[in-house]
């Protein structure tokens, strides 16, 4: 029998400052989820009163592409293209926010998205246009609000997926005590 793996290792409880990370990484990621799957919803229900189809989603997603066309930063042939994955991919990215698989993988592929969003914010209003954001279906003008808006979102990812590497890290330290063998091995 190895000798070292017959020492039982003490390892701390976690500590209050660790159960407070894990809350809020939990409570973030909810909300974060919350902002996803509202934003998907709202660009894909039918925007006349009809029941839910593929047709009404199609014709809901092909409004939209004249809010993306507005930003005037990509060629026509590919904004009905992002106008239809934007939606659906806020959906998935919500789902998975909400699934907690993953977390650093979700927090970081959020906090990306949200840095695009708001570097395109920045750019509108720096570039003066007068358009509807189409952030969330509503006709919400884009301005020092949005702005501001969309940075307090990239803020809120920013600490939650900070808060999820730094709770990965104390997992893994924590493991390792737990496991000098597996530690000795990997330096």
């Amino acid at each position: 029998m190895n000798a070292i793996a017959a020492v039982p290792v003490a390892v701390a409880a976690p500590s209050s400052r660790e159960k407070g990370v894990r809350i809020f990484v939990i409570f973030g990621r909810l909300v974060l989820a919350g902002i996803f799957l509202f934003a998907s919803y709202s660009k894909m229900k039918p925007q006349i009163p009809v029941p839910w189809s593929p047709n009404s989603i199609e014709t809901s997603l092909s409004m939209f592409a004249m809010q993306v066309d507005s930003y005037q930063m990509l060629p026509p042939s590919q904004v009905l293209r992002v106008a239809h994955f934007l939606p659906p991919f806020e959906l998935f990215l919500g789902l998975w926010l909400l699934s907690g698989i993953a977390p650093r993988a979700s927090t970081t592929v959020t906090l990306l998205v949200l840095t695009g969003f708001f570097a395109l914010m920045i750019r509108t209003y720096a570039l003066g246009l007068s358009i509807n954001c189409g952030c969330f279906g509503t006709a919400e003008q884009v301005g020092p609000r949005k702005v501001f808006e969309d940075g307090s979102f990239f803020t809120f990812a920013l600490l939650v997926t900070v808060g999820s590497y730094w709770l990965h890290r104390v997992k893994s330290r924590r493991m390792a005590a737990l496991n000098p063998l597996s530690a000795q091995t990997a330096s």
